[in-house]
């Protein structure tokens, strides 16, 4: 039996429309890789949510994630991805703020947006107006900072262990064992900026390696240590010295048991 609802919706005729619904309060409209995105003035974002659940089938409000851009004047971008239960779509709607500038909450017109806001203000900053429960919900309590900004440090600040003296977890600032290796993320088949090892016998052709020789048994090049080492006779050589050499005989070797 055949679904109403189409396996995939096409996005034929879809900004335009919607477009024309949100009216001033849109930006912009992207439309790129089989998805579309408006950007709406922050100050009337709750009303376009609510049109586009109420009167355009978007009813469910999927995720609230956050991106940030360091250098713009208004870094962050808080995107709400909303899907149409009955026509099997999803939009995506944008608003950008700083770190100052609250965002208007949208749980009134899904409750399920007061956690999603509170990752978005736990991992950026990002506030939000008329969220009466914006609280940290990923991070430990008392944590410093916002951990996704892009100028938090990947280290972050402190690292936490269990402490068998304490008999409780503690906090330390981080410490490092080795510094981090510096990746410049270039390919060498697409030409690097320096020398890679081995590319200074372009030029020329190197010589042969020459293999390292001694002349005596205690000329080990490992350093008078291992030379003196070496000088002395191993146990196989001192027993060999201490054993007496078999008696010959006309017929050869003594054998076993004879001269005693």
């Amino acid at each position: 039996m055949a679904h109403s609802a189409p396996a995939i919706s096409s996005n034929e005729g879809v900004a335009a429309r919607l477009g024309k619904a949100i009216g001033a309060a849109l930006i912009d409209t992207v439309e790129a890789y089989g998805e579309i995105s408006f950007t709406v003035q922050r100050a009337k974002l709750a009303t376009v949510l609510e049109k586009l659940r109420d009167k355009h089938e978007y009813q469910q409000l999927v995720e609230i994630a956050g991106v940030d851009y360091p250098d713009r004047p208004e870094r962050f971008e808080v995107c709400y991805h909303l899907l149409s239960l009955t026509k099997n779509h999803r939009i995506r709607v944008k608003v950008s703020t700083d770190e100052d500038m609250p965002v208007p909450s949208v749980t009134h017109i899904w409750e399920v947006a007061g956690w999603l806001e509170r990752e978005v203000f736990d991992m950026y900053g990002v506030l939000f107006d008329g969220n009466t429960d914006l609280r940290r919900i990923l991070t430990d309590y008392g944590f410093q900072g916002h951990p996704f900004r892009k100028d938090f440090p990947l280290t972050g600040y402190v690292e936490m262990r269990y402490s068998e003296e304490a008999k409780r977890v503690v906090y330390e600032p981080v410490k490092l064992a080795q510094d981090f290796r510096s990746f410049d993320f270039m390919s060498p088949w697409e030409g690097a900026d320096y020398i890679l090892p081995g590319d200074e016998k372009v030029e020329g052709v190197a010589p042969p390696p020459v293999p390292k020789t001694t002349e005596k048994t205690n000329d080990t090049g490992a350093g008078d240590k291992a030379n003196d080492k070496a000088a002395k006779p191993s146990r196989r050589d001192e027993a060999k010295a201490r054993k007496p050499a078999p008696k010959r005989t006309k017929s050869g070797t003594q054998k076993k048991g004879e001269g005693k």
